[in-house]
């Protein structure tokens, strides 16, 4: 199988992936893991065993699953509208 390009990855819909926040400014963040049920500009709402987290991209990294893929972002290069990173990512 061919691997993904991060760039390709960025364009897509995040909603429904499984995520987890690897690195974090913020030690509440760190190590929160589950599925991505919502996304503004600024972040991320992740559905936990447990409850709804809202984890805010600036400042944090995030390791999606895609395809038994693992894939690293960073939340500011995410940091955009998600109907418009189809056209700001390149």
């Amino acid at each position: 199988m061919k691997s993904m390009r991060k760039s390709d990855f960025m364009k897509l819909e995040f909603i429904g992936l499984d995520v987890q926040v690897v690195e974090s400014g913020h030690a509440g963040y760190k190590q929160i893991a589950g599925k991505v049920v919502d996304e503004t500009k600024n972040t991320f709402t992740i559905a936990t065993p447990k409850k709804e987290v809202m984890v805010p991209k600036t400042g944090n990294s995030f390791q999606f699953i895609f395809e038994s893929e693992r894939i690293t972002v960073l939340g500011s290069e995410i940091q955009h509208r998600p109907e418009d990173r189809i056209k700001k990512i390149r």
